[in-house]
């Protein structure tokens, strides 16, 4: 809010001071702009005792005036030195981040925030490489594990029509994801193909590894770190159209974090606003780290989608295939 505040002063000033500047250089635009103010004031007067025709008249000089002004500005300044109001960033809030009554956040205060929390990720130079457009699917074997009943890659091909099915139908039908399975095999990149491509759709988006959920959580608790820096990005966790949790599992688990992550998966069910999760724990594995009300939130609400296979990040390293390479 303070760098938006900081914007429209700027835009403020900058109008002030063209202003000024046209002003200077041609007096008259000074004097029809003062005469458009007060036939302004004349009107709202005029409304008040429904004198239509004094209020017609009034109106007519004012876009003679406007007329004036124009043809003025043309010949003066060639119509460049447009000073009739503030150019802000957002057309919609005029930079101050409401909109309506009753207020609410505008899109690109959302949007800030949004780049804010994935800065602090660095998550935004991740999804230049990790996208949809990036998916290679012959980095997964074609050979049928007897375990599992298909390949790799038939289930990489699942797994992607899992996570564009869940992209296109976001705004229509409410669900959650939970990609299991064990590290390297695409969980985490899958999280950044969905991440990526609703945030070219304009919905607000926030990743988190849940060690780095814990530890704001934490700081909130104990007051560790700024109050409100941390309290924005909790209720950034209730509140952003996607919550991606990475890693689930990794962390250190105490009461004060359990119960924090059973809140947040909790109340996201009942606002309805999807979750997606990740983690290399087994179903039985969930089921023996986490109390029994979070694991039935996941087996009830959210759609368990796993990954098997060889380790993608080893195949990468050494393998002959480009992962980045689109296919």
């Amino acid at each position: 809010m303070r760098e938006m505040q900081a914007e429209r002063d700027n835009a403020i000033a900058v109008c002030d001071a063209r202003r000024k500047e046209i002003y200077e250089k041609a007096p008259r635009l000074a004097e029809i702009e003062r005469e458009i103010g007060e036939a302004g004031l004349k009107i709202a007067r005029l409304a008040i005792s429904g004198d239509e025709i004094a209020i017609a008249n009034i109106r007519k000089k004012t876009d003679a005036l406007k007329e004036e002004r124009l043809l003025l500005m043309q010949k003066s300044f060639r119509g460049k030195k447009d000073c009739s109001a503030p150019k802000y960033s957002c057309k919609k809030c005029n930079d101050t981040g409401y909109i309506g009554l009753p207020a609410t956040a505008c899109v690109c205060l959302k949007q800030r925030l949004i780049d804010e929390y994935y800065s602090l990720s660095n998550l935004r130079e991740v999804l230049r490489d990790e996208n949809f457009a990036a998916f290679d699917m012959r980095l997964f074997s074609e050979k049928t594990i007897e375990s599992e009943g298909l390949s790799p890659r038939l289930n990489m091909e699942t797994v992607f029509r899992v996570a564009n099915k869940f992209v296109q139908n976001f705004d229509r039908e409410f669900g959650n994801l939970l990609l299991y399975g064990e590290t390297g095999l695409g969980k985490t990149f899958v999280c950044h193909c969905i991440a990526k491509e609703l945030l070219d759709r304009g919905r607000t988006v926030l990743y988190l590894t849940v060690p780095r959920l814990c530890k704001v959580v934490e700081d909130s608790r104990f007051k560790r770190e700024s109050v409100a820096s941390t309290d924005e990005m909790l209720e950034a966790v209730d509140d952003v159209d996607l919550l991606i949790l990475d890693d689930l599992g990794t962390e250190i688990s105490t009461i004060i974090t359990s119960a924090a992550l059973f809140d947040i998966i909790n109340q996201r069910l009942i606002s309805r606003k999807p979750t997606v999760i990740s983690t290399n724990f087994t179903t039985n594995e969930l089921a023996t780290q986490y109390s029994d009300r979070i694991v039935s939130r996941f087996l009830g609400n959210y759609q368990m989608v796993k990954f098997f296979g060889e380790d993608i990040r080893v195949k990468k390293k050494y393998g002959s295939v480009n992962f980045g390479r689109k296919i």
